[in-house]
């Protein structure tokens, strides 16, 4: 039941996409169109240049979810094998982060950005991913190493192996699930990223796809010329890496939530 109710839009949207410009504001609606068009989406992926939204996407995508991994990683390492002063007490507080909302460092960020000369590029979206991961991504990726044993650290230690060579040799390949859950969800929040795009990008050369979606809304058209079975066929375009990507890894996806809550 709970599959019908969320699946219900994007269903909806499918279908949308496929239908004629008169049966999309008939009353009652139409649920199975009268001839399939499915010419809507290549005249939406036509209307604007989507090719360049979603090689924007996919470059940030891909960079933003790697910093992500490989500093989350990191920080989750040191929180999860090494012992220091405070290390609990600075553990609660990068999660305590989670609790700020964004509004707080958005005028911030903006001006921070101004002053290095980085907006209207891609490098806001990319660059500050490399020098923090996620609280959330942080806090998943540390509770799989805590509950990784620790007698393989020791016996690569008595080996001669470093931190570094313990970390990317033994725990990481023994942390795939965990790590494909958190770039499951880095690649879902980059690619789907809204606030941030409309903020500091303003050339349409370099809008990602999300921001390309409002922009192929609000593009002037003829007057009277209808265009949101267009806009249905653009978002279905929009969302097909998304859908994949579930789809593909989902296992990983369960198997990663459920045996990062196993140590507490």
């Amino acid at each position: 039941m709970l599959t019908v109710f969320f699946m219900g839009p994007f269903v909806w949207t499918v279908i949308s996409s496929l239908k004629q410009p008169s049966e999309i504001t008939t009353y009652p609606p139409v649920f199975i169109p009268s001839v399939l068009r499915f010419d809507n989406y290549a005249t939406a992926w036509n209307k604007v240049p989507f090719l360049t939204f979603y090689a924007n996407s996919a470059l940030v995508t891909v960079l933003a979810v790697a910093g992500q991994l490989i500093s989350a990683t990191l920080v989750a390492y040191g929180f999860a094998r090494f012992q220091f002063p405070l290390r609990d007490a600075l553990f609660m507080l990068v999660i305590a982060t989670l609790i700020v909302p964004w509004e707080v460092t958005i005028v911030p960020s903006f001006l921070l950005y101004r002053w290095l000369g980085w907006l209207d590029s891609l490098k806001p979206l990319i660059v500050p991913f490399w020098f923090g991961g996620s609280p959330l991504y942080i806090f998943l990726l540390r509770q799989f190493f805590m509950s990784i044993p620790r007698d393989f650290d020791e016996a690569a230690a008595i080996d001669g192996a470093s931190s570094l060579r313990i970390l990317w040799q033994i725990l990481v390949p023994l942390s795939a699930p965990a790590l494909a859950t958190v770039a499951i969800f880095s690649f879902l929040q980059h690619w789907n990223e809204f606030i941030q795009p409309l903020i500091f990008l303003n050339s349409p050369e370099h809008f990602t796809v999300s921001l390309g979606l409002r922009y192929f809304q609000t593009a002037p058209t003829d007057p009277g010329e209808p265009k949101d079975h267009l806009l249905m066929a653009a978002a279905v375009i929009a969302s097909v890496p998304c859908v994949l990507l579930f789809f593909a890894a989902q296992r990983f996806f369960v198997r990663g939530i459920v045996l990062s809550g196993l140590k507490g």
